[in-house]
């Protein structure tokens, strides 16, 4: 029986997820260079003029392109570690009950594949950024882009992020924050009557408390429907034994602000909760989309969403995890999320993607594509 467009495009997507999942890309370690999946890459981008650069420590991209595409298509190749849970081998792929199975096949090289597949069933003009460093707290690739190809080079209007939205766009999703603390007290005796800054253990407790409330005050904020500031803290380590008044402490916490909120007021903050002496440093920022002065936030989540509708794509809710949209963002472009799948398979044992969702999101870029909007 002669299979239909829709069946022999997913064929084609399955048949390059297939073969991307079998590269071990895995971040960390981190072991990924120019060749390998990049290789793969090229075979298949036949027409396209294309830029591979190496940023170090595993961070490679490639940029590209045919003809004049109005707009950049945007997907990371690297994948979280394999968990212990894995009743697969996650680097070979499986399909059966109607999904795919695979390291990476929903976070998100189910997307890559399909854009290889679109890549090859249409000969118009199409812009595809390729990275490998997506999944670490050192992403080079698309910090190198935008600093070579800023909105003001005229080259692309607009960029669209692959990452598991179930084929819808998303406009809009928290910043994130990290930090480290370090507390200072003085070793003594516990039996003795402790002042407030006696104890760095006792410190981080009461700074934590206070840290709470002033999260329970963020409650009400509001941003397309988003609400409150997510906040955890991770780690508090110090102290020498139950006995002995602790005098030092660490504590590791993260915030996830809204669009609208101030971060570098709400750092102020923060470490404004902690006694004088108190270390405290800001180890990683990630922007908010969209991203910018908050004060603006409104006007260029406008701008995404006008950019959607004039794609023709669904419109799905604001997410709470962060993605590289908020980077491109951060430079002037016009950014929003779109790939296939659902976060809630993302970064799991047996990790899968939807054959459904991997086949509507191939078909609407085709759609964008053959349409001259992309």
């Amino acid at each position: 029986m002669e299979k239909s467009e829709s069946d022999s495009l997913l064929t084609a997507a399955l048949g390059h997820l297939e073969a991307l999942v079998g590269f071990d890309t895995q971040n960390p370690p981190r072991n990924i260079d120019t060749g390998g999946i990049f290789d793969y890459l090229r075979r298949h981008l036949p027409g396209f003029e294309i830029e591979v650069n190496d940023h170090g420590a595993g961070a490679v991209s490639m940029l590209a392109v045919r003809g004049r595409p109005r707009r950049l298509f945007n997907v990371h190749l690297d994948t979280v570690p394999v968990s212990s849970g894995w009743q697969r081998d996650p680097h070979r792929l499986v399909v059966e009950n109607d999904r795919a199975y695979g390291l990476g096949a929903c976070d998100i090289k189910g997307a890559a594949a399909a854009l290889l597949a679109v890549a090859n069933a249409s000969d118009q003009p199409l812009g595809l950024l390729l990275t490998s460093d997506e999944e670490a707290n050192d992403a080079r690739c698309v910090d190198a882009f935008v600093k070579a190809c800023p909105p003001s080079s005229g080259r692309f209007e607009a960029v669209v992020v692959a990452e598991p939205t179930q084929a819808r766009a998303v406009l809009a999703h928290r910043g994130i924050q990290s930090f480290s603390m370090e507390f200072s007290g003085r070793a003594g005796h516990a039996s003795a009557r402790q002042k407030p800054e006696d104890s760095a253990l006792h410190q981080a407790v009461e700074w934590g408390h206070a840290a709470l409330q002033l999260v329970d005050e963020c409650e009400l904020e509001r941003f397309a429907g988003l609400e409150g500031l997510r906040f955890n803290i991770g780690r508090i380590e110090g102290g020498i034994k139950s006995n002995v008044i602790a005098p030092e402490a660490r504590l590791q916490f993260n915030t996830r602000p809204l669009p609208n909120m101030d971060a570098d007021r709400l750092a102020e903050e923060f470490s404004g909760l902690a006694l004088p002496g108190t270390e405290f440093e800001e180890t990683f920022r990630g922007a908010p989309l969209p991203a910018g002065d908050p004060g603006h936030a409104e006007r260029r989540h406008a701008a995404a969403r006008a950019l959607a509708d004039e794609l023709g794509l669904a419109i799905g809710p604001a997410v709470d995890f962060w993605t590289e949209a908020a980077k491109f963002s951060a430079a002037g472009y016009t950014s929003f999320v779109y790939g296939p799948g659902d976060i809630a398979q993302a970064h799991t044992a047996d990790e899968w993607v939807a054959l459904d969702q991997l086949s509507e999101y191939a078909h609407s870029v085709l759609k964008l594509v053959s349409g001259g909007l992309a």
